[in-house]
């Protein structure tokens, strides 16, 4: 949208691809559910951190905010803030075993580079 030179962003007013979950990331997200019956997800936000600009950030949902977007995949729901879209539009939730961890994984296209230590991400 225009308005007089300045050219606005609207978050509502945009096309989303979305986020997609995979089948590990879904089975995770259930494991991590059933252990309380009062927890609806996760929800997965942005945050400003470490050296290349931004972080993620999963925290367990008992109730979505009103301005969330829900993904979901066999039953696992993945809360997302409409503010954190830009920076993660498109992104996939993956849920991994490196070595003897179990973690999980953004494989997020927005993404331009990260920091070292894998902790935060940049984009353009």
């Amino acid at each position: 949208m225009q308005t007089g030179n300045v050219e606005t962003f609207s978050l509502d007013e945009n096309i989303w691809k979305g986020l997609t979950l995979t089948a590990s990331a879904a089975q995770q997200i259930l494991n991590l559910v059933q252990s309380d019956d009062t927890v609806k997800g996760l929800r997965l936000s942005v945050k400003q951190s470490g050296c290349a600009g931004f972080g993620y950030v999963l925290d367990l949902v008992k109730a979505p905010d009103a301005g969330d977007l829900v993904f979901e995949r066999e039953g696992a729901h993945l809360y997302v803030p409409l503010k954190a879209m830009p920076f993660i539009d498109g992104t996939e939730l993956d849920y991994v075993r490196e070595g003897l961890n179990q973690i999980f994984k953004f494989n997020n296209p927005k993404a331009q580079h990260a920091c070292g230590c894998g902790e935060s991400f940049g984009i353009e």
